[in-house]
């Protein structure tokens, strides 16, 4: 019987390991300062795909990096425990009119038995993964909310609004207005980190002039949670 990993399908992309960190418990929001008065001229508002900001910078990709490095051992358990299944699973089809209803039986019960196994392994380690990596998502957000926070009141912006989840009210908005790369970019710089091996040029990716998927609270809160692939 073919199966998929939870695991490696958490941790094949950084998509995957975005949906990984959507269990970390919340944390206070840092708070702005009030103004000491309305800001003159028109209102300046910017967008920002938030979430994946946060994992676009050189420092969340390399502590993505490291953390499924650190999770590789594991996976490569899964994976044998899987192929063996996979391989009694085979056997088992080829011989079955070879053998009597005893040792079909018994080699059924095994294979049954390794399938409980993979299944409570699978779990543990996605519970495991999980909670790693929404505490590592708490803590960078939090100091990429504060870059944000200075690159808006630097630049004259009364309002950003965090597009990266599925709650926001905007419909559209102009590339002009995205600023998801300015803020990562001023992160990179303050943080020092330098850029990974093999990361994607240009990190998180614009919101683009086309309509977002929504909004992601501030980094206080935890991404939506995603439906996991189940074993098959």
């Amino acid at each position: 019987m073919k199966r998929s990993l939870i695991f490696a399908c958490l941790l094949a992309s950084g998509l995957g390991m975005t949906a990984v960190a959507q269990t970390a418990a919340p944390t206070a929001a840092p708070t702005a300062a009030a103004p000491a008065s309305a800001p003159a001229g028109p209102t300046k508002i910017g967008i920002i795909a938030f979430q994946p900001a946060v994992f676009g910078t050189n420092e969340g990709q390399r502590d993505s990096a490291q953390l499924r490095q650190k999770f590789d051992p594991k996976q490569a358990q899964l994976k044998a425990l899987n192929d063996e299944i996979d391989s009694l699973t085979t056997a088992l089809k080829s011989q079955g009119d070879k053998l009597s209803d005893q040792e079909r039986a018994a080699r059924q019960r095994t294979i049954e038995e390794k399938q409980k196994t993979l299944q409570r392994n699978v779990e543990d380690a996605q519970n495991e993964a999980q909670a790693e990596m929404g505490t590592m998502y708490q803590t960078l957000a939090q100091k990429v909310y504060e870059v944000l926070q200075s690159y808006a009141q630097q630049n004259g912006y009364t309002m950003v609004v965090d597009i990266s989840t599925e709650k926001s009210p905007i419909l559209w908005a102009s590339q002009a207005t995205d600023i998801t790369q300015a803020v990562v970019q001023a992160y990179n710089a303050k943080s020092g980190v330098p850029a990974q091996p093999g990361a994607a040029a240009g990190g998180a990716a614009g919101a683009g002039a086309t309509r977002p998927a929504g909004t992601a609270p501030r980094p206080s809160t935890t991404p939506k949670p995603a439906t996991p692939t189940t074993p098959k």
